[in-house]
């Protein structure tokens, strides 16, 4: 198959789950375009069968603001017509979805045509297409693709129930690379990092609100009243001044260790020892995946599609978000019981191998499109 993809070309769950996706299928030997404003972070190096197009914005000066949508419909027009595409492949629905919709438009205006199949993966639905100059078009756009997934059930019932689509939504979760992101050892980098042999916390994440950053540094501050430990803080974003303040006012500047944006994310995690995700929100919890085939337990909040992902008291533990007193226990509770701490390590490590391995989840998208394209014509069109 030829096939497009468009995708935020940042660190987010949404552009890493797309990127990823498309270096499978290339490996499979399908035709895969990445269609966007910049080269996907993980998508550095060349690969074959790979092909990326940007996404020319105006600058004339008449334009206020950048008319991203629309050259980003320009690009797919040319991209599909000279590259023969049989499919858009768009991730996140704003304003993806509603440029390959308005692509779709112009092609059958020109009596030809192309397949559109959206997935949305959370802050889409939950945020941003929930503003009220965005929620008409969002539905359109959502009810207007011929296929529709969503990376876990939470974010397919949120989103029929937030928009009241009659709209068939396939739920495919997100994946990960068993055999990049696995249980190994680097004592050269754990021992810069805890030179004392502390037991180590990681968080990956944007650094936005809904992320809750500064509760992975208060529930570190409460787990060293009772044992030696540091906190490894990967990413940036909005939060990470409130963060560094925070570590200031609780005297943790030598146990706090902000890295910032940093790719070969299987390179850090597996010097640590638990994955801290204290969510608001959360439509799967990528990272925390990637945290699990490491080999890490995983404790987070019970929002969202992290119950999905995470077994409660097997691969790791569950609270309210907020609690920061319960996720500090259990911590606490992993770290002092070694034999409870391998089981659960061990089980982190096997859900993520048998449930959501790359071999298991991208033929699943493959069956996906080819139901679409057997498709005459979605009946919402």
């Amino acid at each position: 198959m030829k096939i497009g993809i468009t995708c935020y070309p940042t660190y987010g769950g949404s552009g890493v789950v797309a990127t990823e996706l498309g270096k499978e299928l290339a490996l499979l030997g399908h035709e895969v375009h990445f269609i966007s404003y910049a080269i996907p972070h993980r998508l550095m190096h060349f690969f074959e069968n790979i092909y990326y197009h940007q996404v020319e914005i105006s600058s004339y000066p008449l334009f206020e603001q950048q008319l991203y949508g629309l050259s980003l419909t320009s690009k797919m027009l040319e991209v599909v017509e000279f590259e023969k595409l049989d499919l858009l492949h768009v991730h996140y629905a704003i304003p993806h979805a509603v440029s390959a919709y308005l692509a779709k438009q112009v092609l059958k205006q020109n009596h030809s045509d192309i397949k559109i199949i959206t997935t949305l993966h959370g802050t889409d639905i939950t945020l941003v297409g929930l503003e009220p100059s965005f929620l008409p078009l969002v539905k359109f756009s959502i009810e207007n693709s011929d296929g529709v997934t969503a990376v876990s059930r939470f974010l397919k019932e949120k989103s029929i129930t937030n928009y009241n689509i009659d709209k068939d939504i396939e739920v495919i979760y997100n994946f990960v690379d068993t055999k990049l992101f696995k249980p190994d050892k680097n004592a050269q980098l754990r021992k810069s990092i805890a030179p004392n042999n502390e037991k180590v916390l990681v968080h990956t994440s944007n650094f936005r609100p809904v992320k809750r950053v500064c509760d992975t540094i208060k529930i570190l501050s409460l787990v060293k009243k009772e044992l030696p430990a540091k906190l490894l803080l990967v990413g940036d974003g909005p939060d990470r001044s409130d963060c560094e303040r925070l570590v200031r006012d609780l005297g943790l500047q030598d146990d706090v260790i902000f890295l910032g944006k940093q790719d070969g994310l299987e390179e850090l995690l597996i010097v640590a020892d638990i994955f801290l995700m204290p969510s608001q929100s959360e439509s799967f919890g990528l990272s925390a995946l990637e945290a699990m085939s490491c080999g890490l337990p995983v404790v987070s909040s019970s929002v969202g599609g992290l119950p999905e992902l995470v077994n409660h008291n097997e691969t790791g533990f569950i609270a309210e978000f907020g609690d920061i007193n319960r996720m500090a226990k259990y911590v606490l509770d992993l770290l002092t019981n070694e034999k409870k701490y391998k089981k659960f390590s061990n089980n982190a490590r096997e859900k993520a191998v048998t449930s959501f391995d790359k071999k298991i989840v991208v033929p699943k998208y493959l069956e996906y499109y080819e139901k679409i394209l057997l498709q005459k014509e979605s009946p919402s069109v």
